[in-house]
This record gives C-alpha cells, structure tokens and sequence, in this order.
C-alpha cells in the first residue's frame, strides 16, 4: 500500500459483528474506520457523506438487504468498492453480488489473518479468484438459475488469443505475478491486458470477469491446456 489508508464503511445489522470487524481493521495501518452502519438504507446515505474507499456489506440486512445497497451504490457511487460479508458462500447470492458490481467476498468465519490478507488482496486488484468461487458460479448457470433477464454478454469473439489466455489464467485463480511467470510476460503488462480485458467485456472487477468465463466455457480450456 501507498499514501493514505483504506477508509471503511462497516455494514451489518449486528452491533457485535461490527465491533469484531472494528477491531480487526484498527489494528492494521492498512484500514480506517470511516463508519458504520446498520442496513443498506443507512450504507447508501452513509457513502454519500462519508465518501469511502470500500464498503464492506452484509448480504443480509434489514430496510434495503446488502444486495440491493450494493447496486444503488454502485449506481450512484461507482468509484466505491463494495466486498460483501457473509456466513456462506451460496452461489445465487455471490452471483447477484457480482452482477451489482461486488470486487468480491469474505466469510465471516475465516481466520482474521487469511481474512485481512485477502482484503488487502482484494483492494490491490491482484486477488485470485477462488476455484471453489468458479466451480460454484460454473454449477449455477448449468442448472439454469442465473436468470434470464440480464443484458447480453459482450461477444468473446473480442477478445484476442493472448487475453483469452488471461482469462483462462485468472479463473483458475492466479494472481498478476502468477500469470506472468506462466506466461513469460512483466507483470505491469498482466496489468495493462486485464485492464483492457475488462474493459473490452464491460467488467468491473476479476470476479465478474471469472463469471463471464464460466458462462461462456472458458474456463473449459483449465483442464486440457499443457503446461508450458
């Protein structure tokens, strides 16, 4: 990190999953603390006068739920990241996030350090995406419950040879520096592609990019592709 901290908006319903996170934020120099809030109603206006860097949202809330914070949010302030907190995983609700414009996901139940590290992962634009993330999104839209009234997907017809191997790449979960050993490539050049990948597709973030490859079986090539 660089210059200023992360200032925070802390969203969740429950006082003392607040203070717990309180407490984990403060004690790295990474983090501070802009504010709190108790559901999504009250993150909407809270992002509007406190101007976070990051909202960390709890998916279930009352008034306004997390997901629907997340896309008012992300509609009238776009520049604010928005990492969702949750107790599961469940595909439909990381996939709603996602389409709303979520940069990713934390488990309340992970251990704090794995849990800050991922954070931190997560504002440096280089976290991997979990495989476990990818085969659950890869599982939601075989059965067909990803919904139907989404806008269609930018062609990956766009994409050329070289980015669809990035795509490849960062499903699988790798990190910048992971897909540049891999591809024999400088990492600021890793960089420079996925930047123009996302905005080639019209992406926000690795997370949705790894849900576009899902979709569109791009991730397929993970299991027959040689190593180089």
């Amino acid at each position: 990190m660089e210059g200023k901290p992360y200032r925070i908006l802390i969203a969740d319903d429950h006082p003392l999953a607040r203070r717990a996170v309180r407490t984990l934020l403060e004690g790295d120099a990474w983090f501070e603390v802009a504010g709190e809030a108790a559901d999504g109603q009250e993150a909407i206006a809270l992002c509007g006068s406190l101007q976070p860097d990051l909202v960390l949202m709890d998916i279930h809330m009352p008034v306004h739920s997390g997901l629907d914070a997340t896309k008012t949010i992300k509609q009238l302030y776009p520049h604010v990241r928005v990492i969702m907190l949750t107790v599961s995983d469940h595909a439909a609700d990381l996939f709603t996030a996602i389409q709303y414009g979520a940069q990713g996901y934390l488990l309340k139940n992970m251990d704090p350090d794995d849990w800050l590290a991922y954070l931190r992962a997560l504002l440096d634009e280089d976290a991997a995406v979990s495989r476990r993330l990818a085969d659950k999104l890869f599982q939601h839209f075989r059965t067909g419950t990803a919904g139907s009234g989404a806008q269609p997907d930018p062609d990956p017809g766009l994409l050329t040879p070289r980015e669809r191997e990035l795509v490849v790449c960062v499903s699988s979960g790798e990190t910048n520096r992971q897909i540049a050993e891999r591809l024999m490539i400088a990492e600021n050049t890793v960089k420079n592609h996925i930047k123009n990948i996302l905005e080639k597709l019209q992406l926000e973030n690795r997370v949705q990019l790894t849900a576009y490859a899902v979709r569109h079986g791009l991730t397929q090539k993970l299991h027959t592709r040689g190593e180089k």
